[in-house]
């Protein structure tokens, strides 16, 4: 079977069995700041489980896309490791249970898949006496091949809340698979793979130790894709498959290098094709390389899969061009990739590109370092020097010990190993490898206890009655809150917007009904189907079963309102203007602003935005209608609703349609029609990231203070030059070609006085141990002194210039050296950079020439009797 028909087979045959299928959700979770990634096929259903959220579905099917980085380390090492995968799961939530999910499981993988029934074993937790009946009296395996194991291996738990015993399928592939004493059940070898894991979450753990019955039994399994693919086309890895190896192949076809030999041979082109598959889709989904969070994941993938491709001769950007692969050999399961393709691309060339010029700078200070070792006569580079160039740099540590090796030199590989678990620490503190890491949090447990989630009124209404339903203050749940107090509010309903799509919430007021006490709304959020209002209590007090009312800032509302619309607007405006392959990437919506990131490969000109500009304003003028409607995801598709790429949304969909001129899935709050916005105005374009650019507007009153603003500059400016505003732009030319012709006459008295001390310091060179060398404080500024140390090292044929000046309360240095004493070890920047420190500072560069500043004038005649040492020293 192909991975597609695996894939399809899995979802129809538990949508018989009457799952509803999930389609998967994108890489980058959606309000769940607990995970850095979706990593397993339940993470996207946590607040099912946990009961926070009503399901679509007591029983659901997916095919989950996936990343984990835990053990990437191992990825190409090993036939099974991913950075991305599938994870087919069926779910039950509060519906059936073992009995259900063992016999289907065992029907799909005999019936279905025809695997070999006296080739599966089974493995139970060991005091999980069900399971064991189920598996032998109703399904009739022996008792040899159900095989009970420990709580390590087949119990599924993480801290405290849900939690139960597992039961895993296996298949013993045969003693050509392996016989080595990992080759056993639960081990690291190839022969006995674990195909399937069925969770049976019955107990809660709590935090005094103990296993409660839950009163509703869950179950979660996970059936890795890639791996049963391996078993189903009989290869010896997960990277032979049919939606791998074509990967390979053209890994082959641009390197030369055949996909043979060993792991170690085989590395490079499986570590290639691993990585570009979970960047592509990542990207896609809205991820994007930087230097912290998920961005700094992508960016260590692309680095190490060039590291890699360099490995077998691929030279400059190379990883952007299998892109069009991923998509043709992923279109079965997922073909909305290729409409972002060239966005893909752009990204991953534009990091590649990146790295590539930082490797060069890496190359350029290991060569530093090796020689700054040499110099002092030591033979080992520290771990944490060798860490900083792997973290910083993209250099692996062999890398490194190749380079140190040449020079004979070693690296402190023991300190590097010290560096590396010192940062796996801080990853694994900084993100939840899955499980239900939130299901017990204030708000979910608020929500399953109060059985509600807040009914949201506020699209026609900014003012509303309501009933507390629960306060916390500190983190705690509490029965009331007094003056002077911060702390959150759960009411039953309310008019306030809760943060999201972009959209910041809103301000305004709580207060007793016939009574003073008034609670001041500063922010508003939703969690776990609750909307918090987050509020500074100002008199009074409030408690839970209060009638209060709720009243939303009109201003504030009608003011983000226009800005909402005019993101719309532009949205359209730059599709129409620059091109389809515009798509939104992130947006800010708040009162005083709009923020929207579009796809777009290059930075806009100033007739670009002129004309954005322009035709959003036509479509305030016209004042065309804003209307909203809820409609089913598949029909807004066909009417041409504009839906964020990677955004999971449910069965219904909310609308917004302004005129005939746009139409997006949004659940914001709008104008009813453009005219309101009155004026739109953009007030910055820049980059944020490979691929992606930043547009800042404003509207209405805010737009008009904008541009009066800019009135007041050109004024002032026009104060300053002595003229009109319309002749701002030729007294600056004029200035221009004042400064140049100044500019020209400064240079020409530089260098007359740069001639001048090159006559007089030319009788004051000193010998030091036979080197001639010019040693001294001079005074010119920076230009003149680099102008002077060319002109002395020149007249001196061979030698050592070292000059420095102080100014302002600071120290520079230039140092130039004569290629003969270079080739003899003689290095500038080695030199200046020891100098440097003496004045508080530093610096460096190449061995002929360098420079450096520090912060301590009084130490300049130190630092230069230090340089005389060094000299003398060589």
């Amino acid at each position: 079977m192909l991975t597609d028909e695996i894939r399809q087979s899995y979802l129809d045959f538990f949508a018989k069995k009457g799952h509803k299928i999930a389609d998967s959700a994108p890489l980058v979770p959606k309000n769940d700041p607990t995970l850095l990634w979706i990593n397993a096929g339940m993470a996207p259903f946590k607040p099912y489980f946990s009961g926070s959220k009503e399901p679509p579905s007591k029983r659901m099917v997916s095919s989950q896309k996936c990343i984990r980085t835990n053990d990437i380390e191992n990825v190409g090492r090993t036939a099974r490791h991913h950075t991305f995968f599938e994870m087919l799961g069926n779910f039950s939530f509060g519906d059936y249970f073992k009995e259900e999910a063992i016999a289907w499981s065992w029907e799909y993988v005999t019936d279905i898949l025809d695997l070999p029934e006296d080739r599966l074993i089974i493995t139970i937790y060991k005091d999980d006496d069900e399971a064991f009946d189920i598996w032998h009296d109703q399904i009739g395996l022996p008792e040899s091949r159900i095989v009970r194991m420990g709580k390590k291996d087949n119990f599924w738990q993480i801290g405290t809340g849900p939690c139960g015993p597992c039961s895993e399928i296996h298949i013993d592939r045969g003693p050509d698979f392996g016989t080595g004493p990992e080759d056993v059940l639960g081990g690291e070898g190839d022969r006995y793979l674990e195909l399937w894991n069925l969770v049976f979450t019955q107990y809660d753990y709590t935090e005094a130790g103990e296993y409660i019955e839950l009163p509703q039994k869950n179950i979660d399994t996970g059936m890795g894709l890639e791996r049963t693919a391996s078993v189903l086309q009989n290869t010896r890895s997960n990277y032979e498959i049919d939606t791998i190896y074509p990967l390979i192949k053209e890994v082959e076809n641009k390197s030369g290098f055949e996909y043979k030999g060993d792991w170690k041979d085989k590395m490079p082109h499986r570590v290639i094709a691993d990585h570009v598959r979970g960047v592509s889709i990542a990207i896609f989904d809205g991820a994007l390389p930087s230097n912290e969070g998920r961005g700094y994941v992508l960016r260590r993938l692309v680095r190490r899969a060039v590291r890699y491709g360099q490995k077998i001769g691929l030279e400059g950007p190379f990883l952007y061009d299998f892109v069009d692969k991923v998509n043709q050999l992923m279109a079965g399961g997922y073909p909305e990739l290729s409409q972002r393709s060239d966005h893909v691309k752009h990204v991953i060339k534009s990091e590649e590109e990146s790295f590539l010029k930082t490797l060069d700078q890496g190359m350029k200070i290991v060569e530093d370092i090796k020689s700054e070792l040499k110099a002092k006569g030591e033979k080992v580079l520290a771990g944490k020097e060798a860490f900083k160039l792997y973290d910083t740099y993209g250099f692996p540590l062999d890398l490194t010990e190749d380079i140190m090796a040449e020079a004979g030199l070693e690296v402190d590989t023991e300190g590097f190993k010290d560096e590396m678990a010192k940062q796996r620490e801080r990853a694994r503190n900084a993100r939840d490898e899955g499980g239900f890491a939130s299901s017990h949090d204030l708000y979910e447990e608020l929500a399953s206890e109060l059985d509600i989630s807040t009914d949201f009124i506020g699209y026609h209404n900014l003012k509303t009655e309501a009933e507390i339903k629960a306060i916390i203050v500190d983190g705690e749940k509490v029965e009331s809150i007094s003056p002077d107090q911060k702390g959150e509010i759960i009411l039953d309903k309310t008019p306030f917007y809760a943060e999201s799509g972009g959209q910041i919430g809103d301000k305004g007021i709580i207060s007793l009904i016939d009574d003073e006490a008034i609670a001041e709304v500063k922010d508003v959020k939703e969690r776990s189907g609750l909307i918090i209002h987050i509020i500074n209590q100002k008199t009074g007090g409030l408690s839970v079963g209060d009638k209060v009312e709720s009243i939303v800032d009109r201003d504030l509302r009608s003011s983000t309102a226009r800005n909402h619309t005019a993101t719309h607007l532009l949205h359209q405006a730059l599709m129409n203007q620059l091109g389809d392959h515009v798509s939104q990437s992130g947006s800010l919506v708040s009162p005083e602003r709009l923020r929207f990131d579009f796809t777009h490969f290059q930075g806009l000109k100033d007739q670009d935005l002129r004309r954005i500009e322009r035709e959003v304003n036509r479509k305030i003028v016209d004042n065309l209608k804003v209307e909203t409607f809820e409609t089913s995801v598949e029909k807004a598709k066909e009417m041409g609703a504009q839906a964020l790429f990677g955004e999971k949304y449910g069965d219904s969909v909310r609308v917004v349609k302004t005129g005939d001129y746009s139409l997006e899935l949004c659940g914001g709050t709008h104008v009813n029609a453009t005219g309101e916005i009155g004026l739109f105005k953009i007030s910055q374009e820049s980059s944020i990231a490979a691929g992606v650019r930043r547009i800042e507007a404003v509207t209405g009153l805010a737009a008009l203070d904008y541009i009066e603003r800019q009135e007041d500059i050109i004024n002032q400016a026009a104060d300053l030059l002595k003229g009109r505003p319309v002749e701002i732009v030729d007294k600056i030319e004029q200035l221009r070609s004042s400064k140049k012709e100044l500019e020209k006459e400064i240079k020409s008295l530089q260098d007359q006085l740069a001639d001048s001390k090159a006559g007089d310091l030319s009788e004051e060179v000193e010998d030091i141990n036979g080197i001639k060398a010019i040693i001294k404080e001079v005074e010119l500024d920076q230009d003149g002194i680099r102008n002077l140390a060319d002109e002395l090292v020149n007249d001196l044929g061979s030698g050592i210039v070292i000059l420095a000046n102080k100014n302002d309360n600071k120290v520079f240095f230039v140092a130039k050296i004569s290629k003969d004493l270079v080739k003899d070890g003689y290095h500038a920047g080695n030199i200046v950079g020891d100098i440097a420190k003496i004045t508080g500072g530093g610096g460096g560069g190449r061995p002929d020439m360098a420079q450096a500043g520090g912060s301590q004038p009084d130490k300049l005649e130190e630092a230069l009797k230090r340089a005389r040492e060094l000299v003398a020293s060589q």
